[in-house]
Parts: structure tokens; sequence; C-alpha cells
């Protein structure tokens, strides 16, 4: 399987502006994922982050902060793997 392509900066843009959050500890996470992983995120990946941003700003920081697992409908490749790249910075 071919590895799933990288976004482009328009696309990384659009995404950045999706991710915006009314809650501070949210956009921290966030301002540190893109700050790691930009350059690098694939489309794959920004599928997963979509995923997450339709969540509410409480069960999105849950999620964050391990308080709760994915439901099974966020039980996904894409979505765990962004959760972890969230959750870890890139060292």
């Amino acid at each position: 399987m071919d590895p799933s392509p990288l976004l482009d900066e328009r696309q990384l843009s659009k995404l950045k502006w999706r991710c915006r959050r009314g809650l501070l500890e949210n956009d921290l996470f966030i301002e540190r994922f893109f700050a790691s992983h930009a350059s690098g995120l694939t489309v794959s990946q920004a599928a997963g982050l979509e995923i997450l941003m339709d969540l509410s700003d409480n069960d999105l920081l849950d999620l964050l902060l391990g308080r709760k697992s994915p439901s099974a409908d966020l039980d996904r490749p894409d979505v765990i793997e962004v959760l972890r790249m969230l959750r870890v910075p890139k060292s």
C-alpha cells in the first residue's frame, strides 16, 4: 500500500484554520502538534485530525488528556495515530 501523500501548503493552511478551538487547553495541544508535525503531515493524518475537530471542546480535551478512550466511531487508525501525535510531541 502506498503511503498517504503529504499535505500541500493550501491544504495545511485550511486545516490549521479548521483546528482553531474555543478552549485554550486544546489550542495549546494543537499549536504544539503543528509546530512538530506540520511539515510532514499526510492526507490520512489530516483526515484523522478533521474527525477529532468535529468533537466538542470538552470531549476533545478528555481524549487529549487520556481521561477517555476513543469511542467506537473514533476507533480508526487515522484518528488513533493523530491522537497519539497530539499527546506526545515529536522529539
